[in-house]
């Protein structure tokens, strides 16, 4: 990785952290498509998956009053299998497909999520390991649950609160298993992950952007955050999936 391209990474971060402590969500959403055009598909998934377990333990420690770990454990279940499944893609899938799935999965969770108008009340104790299943699926492979799991807010009329605070410990643990799945079954290799000090490195942006997030929360509202998110992410999106049209 070359300077200009650690520089764009870090950057990415830095907005992606600093939008996830103001609304629950960015790290993925921004860091995922970005990463997957500078540095390829694989290890650019593979290093945001890293990146969401930092950010995930940093911000949890911030906002763990507001943790529901009841619904937190609902998502387990699905999550190992939706990141299980995804891994076997990532393995079979060649380059140019995986960008374009990247690019597909960002662009059409985004318009799925926040294009549809109100949605049902559902209490179905089912859809907790259903939208697991989805966001470990779309975290392994793209990098990005978020846009799943604001729609299971919407289903079920989550607090936001609540909601922010329980997507840390749930984008920590798709990370991990998500890192983890794509090694053992032999996706990706411990190569494609950054050298070890290169974490110290993320966990300082990281740092940064969660004290700016806080900062800025008094200031700006968790709706402008989200749509700030999105907006970058759907550019993200776009450009990774024109990247691997132009590959094939």
């Amino acid at each position: 990785m070359d300077v200009t391209t650690a520089i764009a990474a870090g950057v990415a971060i830095l907005i992606g952290a600093t939008l996830q402590r103001l609304s629950g969500t960015g790290v993925g959403l921004v860091v995922a498509p970005v990463l997957a055009v500078l540095i390829g598909p694989v290890a650019g998934i593979l290093v945001t998956n890293a990146t969401t377990v930092v950010s995930g333990v940093l911000i949890l420690l911030s906002m763990r009053r507001d943790i529901e770990w009841r619904r937190y454990v609902g998502f387990l279940p699905g999550i190992i299998v939706g990141a299980v499944a995804a891994s076997f893609v990532v393995r079979a899938a060649p380059v140019a497909w995986l960008q374009i799935l990247i690019g597909g999965i960002v662009l059409l969770a985004l318009a799925t999520t926040f294009g549809l108008p109100d949605m049902p009340h559902i209490r179905s104790g089912a859809l907790g390991p259903v939208t697991g299943a989805i966001g470990g699926f779309f975290n392994t492979c793209a990098g990005v649950a978020a846009p799943v799991m604001v729609i299971n807010a919407k289903l079920t009329r989550w607090p936001q609160s609540a909601f922010a605070a329980t997507m840390q410990p749930t984008f920590l643990t798709m990370g991990v298993l998500s890192v983890v799945s794509k090694i053992t079954l032999g996706a990706t290799t411990l190569d494609e992950l950054p050298p070890l000090w290169m974490f110290g490195g993320i966990v300082v942006v990281v740092v940064f952007g969660i004290l700016i997030g806080t900062f800025l929360s008094a200031r700006v509202s968790s709706r402008a955050a989200r749509n700030t998110a999105i907006t970058l992410a759907a550019l993200g999106g776009a450009a990774a999936l024109i990247r691997g049209l132009l590959a094939l």
